[in-house]
């Protein structure tokens, strides 16, 4: 059943539920941490109406700079205004950052721990039309390897929105990861959301699996969790929004109530959540593990939801991933 204690929206399994794309939280978020703080700057490479740094330009047009298409340098000029006392946030296609100037983001921004936030926008396959080279799916590999990178993946952009303030008020690197579509928005503005904390959204009185997830598509887990407890199988959804610090205490807690794990991300199952989860369990307490996600393979073009069915992140394949897990269990 649903954490009544998140205090989650009231339409999370309704039709009319509401939708907005990630991104605008980012944006909202960033006139939140600007007014809290005058030292917030932001810099965009040629996408500031598409990455929702728009808003911030025009309310604070002398605390914005626009580098251009040259995510390279947007990388090291912000690094130089994050030792200096700013706090830069940098927006782009994460295909072009973190994708593009990588290099720079681990030499010139982690390497000096310089307190720079990187948003990467339009991630993964739910791009759709732009297809393989636009859909961002190796991004949360490369950036939680780099020391002193923290990241975050809301799932909604009400939480995206607690996520940028929440990065602004961090000392050092953070990623922050969007999308592009218009997603379902479950969370509120009461749900909690703490940096290194997973949550749990949805937990059965017999759980036999937990599904842990991060991103839009923690709402196909909860679909997937509301129809397996009608089925007879009970489970628990964890929000996993922080991927880097990792919450490692809550995932052993509850893989060992569960005997057995589902990870659920918009990203190759190689390196990213479910990669991040595999190496705690082995640590500590190996369990049987299924990963939903890109398998090893590059996207194509298409419509968002028929790339998510296709590729194997639908509600019937997250279904299909517990049954199979449980029967390795026993």
């Amino acid at each position: 059943m649903l954490n009544k204690e998140l205090k989650l929206s009231d339409k999370i399994f309704q039709d009319d539920i509401e939708q907005k794309p990630t991104r605008d939280g980012y944006g909202q978020g960033l006139l939140i941490a600007g007014e809290e703080n005058s030292n917030v700057v932001v810099l965009c490479a040629d996408l500031t109406e598409s990455t929702r740094s728009e808003g911030f330009a025009k309310k604070w047009p002398e605390r914005f700079f626009e580098i251009g298409v040259a995510e390279q340098n947007l990388a090291t000029v912000a690094a130089g205004l994050g030792i200096s006392g700013k706090i830069p946030f940098i927006s782009s296609y994460a295909v072009f950052s973190p994708g593009r100037n990588w290099e720079q983001i681990r030499t010139t921004i982690a390497y000096n721990d310089s307190n720079v936030k990187i948003a990467g926008a339009h991630a993964g396959i739910s791009v759709g039309p732009d297809g393989a080279t636009h859909q961002a799916i190796e991004d949360i590999a490369t950036m939680r390897v780099i020391a002193n990178m923290k990241v975050f993946i809301p799932c909604d952009s009400v939480e995206a929105k607690k996520a940028t303030v929440a990065a602004a008020k961090i000392y050092g690197p953070v990623y922050l990861r969007f999308g592009r579509e218009k997603t379902p928005v479950f969370t509120s503005e009461e749900t909690a959301f703490i940096p290194g904390k997973a949550e749990i959204l949805w937990e059965s009185r017999k759980p036999q699996t937990v599904i842990i997830g991060c991103g839009s598509l923690l709402y196909n887990a909860l679909l997937a969790a509301k129809d397996l407890e009608n089925d007879g199988i009970g489970t628990i959804v964890l929000n996993s929004h922080t991927i880097k610090p990792l919450d490692e205490k809550k995932i052993v807690e509850i893989a060992k109530k569960c005997g057995a794990v589902v990870s659920v991300e918009e990203h190759q199952v190689i390196g990213g959540l479910g990669g991040a989860i595999a190496e705690v369990l082995a640590k500590n307490y190996p369990a049987p593990m299924e990963f939903i996600g890109m398998q090893n393979v590059f996207g194509e073009s298409g419509q968002p939801d028929e790339l998510i069915e296709k590729y194997g992140m639908g509600v019937k394949d997250i279904k299909a991933a517990v049954k199979k897990v449980i029967k390795r269990k026993k």
